[in-house]
């Protein structure tokens, strides 16, 4: 018998419903755990003596207890009946503070039903403390609406983007030994929406509704691995090159799979024109996805990667470093300079410009002598406009007579590797057997 999947995130705690109705302030379940400062439902509806008509409407604002026992401002972004026959509604949220992967269904008695603000009171000149401070929170988090990894979008695709994909279809899924809840919406085909729970069969991607389904699935599968070559492998570490036209059906459930975790990422269809390298954590079973990350066959802007993503369950053990570290490696082995494809996400960008501080300021750290922008570049494989950037940012670079000087104190060096943290999981570059890609040559 297989193990019991392993919850990656917890959910919240489940609560009581309350009954769709015109609600005096909180009226929900009497006085239960209220922030500081909003006191229970019986003070506040006396403070404020607002009533409020359940259900909510799309584009209310209003305070919400979230997984950390505190209450955050939130947009409602949705609703919908808890069953076809009941007057009770949920709501689909997104709490203002955080990224959109928070999103998440709540019911009313999650809700601090004092701080409810509808669209038509932005017109309005309420002068209670408690609205002036919401006030306050929403100019600021209408300033910075547009998320790190959505800047190179314009306004109007970014309204676009956000309301094809505003609401999750799959809340979680399972693969392997792990269960995870999801991020982002992704386009599965029509019968898989709104499906709670997908479950993938590790090896070849193929997805199911049902664990019934997997487990017939799982004893006629033959497939321990990825499809493709292995071009790396360095004790239980592998990596795999998938080519999109050779293997499209494993290729597009990696994109569907992926894009429940990447909210800005586009390729679904199109598999054909890229390169799938595929890093999995080996054992007696087989070869177990671990993330991933695709690459143009042909780039005209010198694109070394396209989508990286390190599945949620094995987060913050350094696969992310090693997924940029060896794309970097195989720009190396084709003797050309490469960049990531923009946008990149919001925690792709953390990495990235993790990676560039720690492999550039161990290079100035170690040379003795002068050494130029163009040099760095080429031994790192690093793009210029991406050494100077990551230069520039950690103020370790002049622009003096019309050419970059690099000012590289050693003291200085330090003290940006320390905060850098450490480079995650090596590649032993002796370990990649790979040539690259020639058409009509695989």
């Amino acid at each position: 018998m297989p193990a019991a999947p392993m919850k990656v995130e917890q959910d919240l705690p489940a609560a009581e419903r309350a009954n769709g109705a015109v609600v005096s302030g909180a009226a929900v379940n009497g006085a239960a755990e209220r922030p500081l400062g909003h006191g229970g439902a019986e003070e506040n509806g006396r403070k404020r003596g607002r009533e409020v008509t359940l259900p909510l409407e799309v584009g209310t604002r209003v305070m919400v207890k979230w997984r950390d026992g505190k209450y955050h401002m939130v947009k409602v972004i949705e609703r919908r009946r808890l069953s076809a026959h009941a007057p009770d509604y949920e709501y689909y949220v997104h709490y203002m503070e955080f990224n959109r992967r928070l999103d998440e269904w709540v019911q009313v008695d999650a809700m601090d039903l004092n701080t409810v603000e509808t669209e038509n009171d932005d017109n309005k000149d309420d002068k209670g403390a408690t609205t002036k401070m919401t006030r306050q929170q929403k100019k600021k988090i209408d300033e910075s609406h547009v998320e790190e990894g959505h800047e190179e979008f314009d306004a109007a695709s970014l309204r676009e983007h956000e309301e094809f994909t505003k609401v999750k279809n799959i809340s979680a899924i399972e693969l392997g030994k792990y269960e995870m809840d999801t991020w982002y919406f992704s386009p599965f085909p029509p019968e898989y929406n709104n499906v709670s729970k997908l479950y993938f069969c590790e090896f070849c991607l193929s997805f199911m509704k049902r664990k019934e389904q997997l487990s017939r699935h799982m004893r006629k599968c033959d497939l321990k691995h990825p499809p493709g070559d292995e071009i790396y492998r360095n004790r239980s570490i592998s990596m795999f090159e998938v080519d999109g036209k050779k293997n499209k059906v494993y290729c597009q459930n990696l994109c569907y799979l992926a894009k429940l975790f990447l909210d800005h990422k586009t390729l679904y269809y199109d598999v054909d024109l890229f390169l799938f390298y595929i890093l999995c954590e080996c054992d007696e079973r087989g070869c177990h996805i671990v993330g991933y990350f695709s690459k143009e066959k042909h780039s005209e802007e010198g694109y070394n990667l396209a989508c990286i993503l390190t599945l949620p369950s094995y987060q913050r053990k350094g696969y992310g470093k090693f997924l940029i570290a060896f794309s970097y490696e195989l720009s190396k082995k084709e003797a050309k300079v490469g960049t990531p494809e923009r946008p990149l996400s919001d925690l792709g960008l953390v990495s990235y410009r993790g990676y560039w501080t720690r492999v550039l300021l161990d290079i100035l750290k170690r040379h003795r002598g002068s050494i130029s922008i163009k040099e760095l570049s080429d031994m790192t494989a690093i793009k210029t406009e991406d050494v100077i950037s990551t230069l520039q940012a950690l103020e370790l670079i002049q622009y003096r007579k019309g050419q970059h000087v690099i000012c590289a104190d050693p003291k200085v060096l330090d003290r940006h590797l320390k905060a850098a943290g450490r480079g995650g999981l090596t590649v032993d570059a002796s370990k990649l057997i790979w040539t690259p890609y020639k058409e009509g040559g695989g």
